[in-house]
């Protein structure tokens, strides 16, 4: 039935800042939630290769400091690249399953020179195509040590089913503009993904699907300081300076009146499976709808630039 929609919330631990050793831990999850016949899974922010937590435990804003320049190196070394290819076997195996995919990593994109890195959240549909990578808007706080801000170009939706799913990156979900945007293409069913803390999702998972009327799937990651592998450079120091929890999970689903259909999960680690009704949002939309009948465009109106942003534009004079 196309107005139902079997989901899996992929709460799981990155083998950290090793994207290899991540990507199999995804295609695991992947073909876990195929077996349970989902049609879409959804993994936290950043997973491959994981969230830059030495930035807390390092004194990551320390000026020209050897650590934090080794890490910040060993990140980028591990970090996607969507035009070599990094993704494909991920491509393959949702077309394999016919599974569409949210999937949370740090980009090093060719088109920004190659060497700069994004926390990128990409949807891949169930024929194995990469529609969007929606680089984060806006770096939060010590994230803007490593992490570049993004542009508009990854403010998509796609057609999954009767569903118009997009979806935003962390304190991204916090930005009333950027969610207005996503809203106005249709939105339906909100996908948040965070590195992982029921902090952050308690409020803005229910706050959003009550706001836009929608479903709202937040997805959060796993990190414990057992979760260093030990070959991570600096390990003993990290170690060392480490909580024994660094993300505690949190991922939750909220329906369109914005009450709870899975409550915050904590520390625990595999898939978190439902099945949704397309039905029940428009009966909440007959009382709100935020761009349709609840809305004045004669009044207030949002204006998106959705160009890929570069710093070089090569003009070939030769062309004819």
């Amino acid at each position: 039935m196309q107005n139902l929609l079997k989901v899996a919330l992929a709460q799981i631990s990155p083998v950290w800042l090793n994207k290899v050793e991540t990507l199999n831990k995804v295609k695991q999850s992947i073909i876990e939630a195929s077996k349970e016949s989902c049609e879409l899974i959804v993994f936290g922010e950043g997973l491959v290769p994981g969230y830059p937590f030495w930035l807390s435990l390092t004194g990551g804003a320390e000026w020209n400091k050897a650590i934090n320049k080794e890490l910040h190196a060993h990140y980028v070394r591990n970090a996607i690249t969507i035009e070599n290819g990094d993704l494909d076997s991920i491509c393959e195996l949702a077309k394999q399953n016919s599974i569409a995919i949210y999937l949370g990593v740090i980009e090093r994109p060719i088109d920004r020179g190659g060497h700069s890195v994004y926390a990128s959240l990409v949807y891949i549909n169930e024929m194995g195509l990469i529609k969007s990578v929606h680089r984060k808007l806006q770096p939060t706080y010590d994230e803007r040590l490593t992490w570049s801000p993004g542009d508009g170009n990854g403010l998509k939706v796609h057609a999954l089913k009767d569903f118009t799913v997009g979806g935003l990156n962390c304190w991204e979900n916090w930005m009333p503009l950027p969610r207005a945007a996503l809203y106005g293409l249709g939105e339906n069913l909100h996908i948040g993904v965070w590195p992982g803390s029921d902090h952050n999702t308690k409020d803005i998972t229910r706050f959003i699907a009550r706001e836009s009327r929608s479903y709202v799937i937040s997805v959060s990651c796993l990190m414990t300081k057992e979760d260093f592998p030990k070959d991570t450079p600096y390990f003993d120091e990290l170690y060392k300076n480490a909580p024994e929890v660094l993300a505690n999970g949190g991922s939750c689903i909220a329906g369109p009146d914005g009450e709870w259909i899975v409550e915050p999960v904590i520390d625990k680690a595999g898939l978190i499976l439902q099945t949704i009704d397309f039905n029940r949002i428009y009966e909440e939309r007959q009382n709100f709808d935020p761009v349709g009948h609840y809305s004045r465009p004669d009044v207030t109106k949002l204006h998106v630039n959705t160009e890929r942003q570069s710093t070089v534009e090569f003009m070939d004079k030769n062309k004819s």
